[in-house]
């Protein structure tokens, strides 16, 4: 049994039972893949996989106890390179962040262009995508950390350092109804209206949802996007009323009449997370270091080595407050 078999193994579970994206995961060719995953079938003496045809069809009940131990392993392989890595005073390796389109348009550039000055030899590897999906990612071990937000308890995947607080808003073109009012809209007003959003929107837990839900109001959702920019594009073409987060809105935006939620909505938190016990590579405190200052560089590596954390983390600064002091939001 080697540490590729059990490395192809993971990546097949992860993709789907979709052999050809397994392969170009762990950057081998199909047959290789396949040859790796008889040998260890054959070394442990069952399959791993419930075959239809030549396509996997199911993870077997065998699979599934020794793929939950393998993802174990390769875990601590990675916690291993990692060690080595950091007492050789490496300052060259990759940084992978899941994260959402808003936070990776719009949050954390200037963090990643900060990490690039620091260690110029680091490459980072964005991976946008929905709030479940970057999670899945983070626990896959696909990704160093995750990059998301909530409107409000943490994520209860691995631990979560609070980055910034930030509220969304209401953009509306220019001369519609609203842009002509000196108040903020009200509920009633913004459900009489139909409304462009994310794509979270649609679910029944969304936060957006249960605050007209709350107030006996049904939202009308014309339109859903996970891109705050084709939210923008969209508002402009005179399709609804958009609601996004405030760091989405730049100084190119002018066009759009932008008008204050915080009365509206719950105040949302974006959270860095990293798996537990994880034996991160001295960037990724770097990069934590530029992304939320606020927090002690030594709290964080405490609490990712499973020593006692603080029984609370420092307040996160809101968006208008971190947009003032940091180069992310210029």
């Amino acid at each position: 049994m080697t540490l590729v078999q059990l490395r192809c193994l993971v990546a097949i579970a992860d993709a789907g039972l979709n052999i050809t994206l397994a392969a170009e995961r762990v950057h081998a060719t199909q047959p290789g893949l396949s040859k790796q995953l008889k040998q260890l079938e054959d070394e442990l003496g069952f399959k791993l996989f419930v075959r239809k045809g030549k396509s996997l069809d199911a993870v077997t009940h065998a699979g599934r106890q020794v793929l939950e131990r393998a993802r174990v392993i390769l875990a601590e392989a990675a916690n291993i390179r990692s060690i080595a890595a950091n007492l050789r005073n490496e300052a060259h390796g990759e940084l992978r962040i899941a994260t959402t389109h808003t936070q990776a348009r719009f949050a954390l550039p200037g963090s990643i262009a900060a990490l690039n000055l620091a260690y110029p030899q680091v490459s980072v590897h964005l991976q946008p995508g929905q709030d479940a999906d970057v999670l899945a990612q983070l626990e896959a071990g696909r990704v160093d950390l995750a990059v998301i937000s909530t409107a409000g308890a943490p994520p209860a995947v691995g631990i979560a350092l609070p980055a910034y607080r930030w509220h969304r808003v209401v953009v509306a073109p220019s001369g519609h109804v609203l842009a002509r009012r000196a108040l903020p809209p009200t509920l009633v007003e913004l459900a009489a209206e139909p409304l462009i959003s994310y794509d979270s929107s649609l679910k029944p837990e969304s936060s957006l949802r249960r605050v007209f839900e709350t107030a006996g109001l049904e939202p009308q959702i014309a339109m859903t996007a996970g891109d705050a920019d084709l939210i923008k594009t969209y508002v402009r073409a005179g399709m609804g009323v958009g609601v996004l987060a405030e760091m989405a809105m730049l100084a190119t935006d002018a066009d759009l009449h932008v008008l204050p939620a915080d009365h509206l909505f719950p105040q949302c938190t974006t959270w860095i997370v990293l798996r537990r016990e994880a034996v991160v590579r001295e960037f990724v405190l770097e990069f934590i270091r530029q992304f939320a200052p606020h927090l002690d560089r030594r709290d964080v590596a405490r609490a990712l080595a499973g020593d006692e954390a603080p029984a609370q983390w420092p307040q996160a600064p809101h968006w208008r407050e971190r947009a003032a002091v940091l180069p992310d939001a210029a």
